[in-house]
């Protein structure tokens, strides 16, 4: 599963993103039991990645809608 990008997350629907977010945690959970119980992970890289994606699909996620007033 490729990692999300901030114009790709920003383009998907609110369902869409809760949907891709449930997928990513579910799959970091996977992942760091796996690490704990003492199994070999492929790419150990791809628990950080995974971390930082969840992370900005929640800051988008909580971030206001601009309005005309706030933009001049």
């Amino acid at each position: 599963m490729p990692i999300l990008r901030n114009r790709e997350i920003r383009q998907l629907l609110p369902e869409e993103r809760a949907k891709k977010l449930s997928e990513l945690q579910t799959e970091l959970v996977k992942l760091r039991t796996t690490v704990r119980s003492g199994g070999n992970v492929e790419n150990v890289g791809r628990i950080r990645e995974l971390k930082k994606t969840v992370a900005r699909i929640l800051t988008i996620s909580h971030e206001k809608p601009v309005t005309k007033e706030e933009k001049t």
